[in-house]
């Protein structure tokens, strides 16, 4: 599974950082998700990174196969 991120849709609400911080964080410069893994390997961060996906609230997250 891969994560895909668009900065120029995010918000910066934060939520991805806070749901997966293993996978995400946030820019310091203007709070955009910052990619920390495009891939995701094992259940328990899939299901992290599915989360993530559901609770942005600018849509900036896709998950792909």
């Amino acid at each position: 599974m891969q994560i895909q991120a668009d900065t120029r849709r995010c918000v910066g609400a934060g939520m991805c950082a806070l749901t997966a911080p293993d996978l995400f964080d946030q820019s310091q410069h203007d709070g955009t998700v910052v990619l920390l893994r495009a891939g995701v390997r094992g259940q328990k961060a899939s299901d992290a990174a599915r989360e993530a996906v559901r609770s942005c609230p600018s849509g900036a997250l896709k998950l792909t196969d």
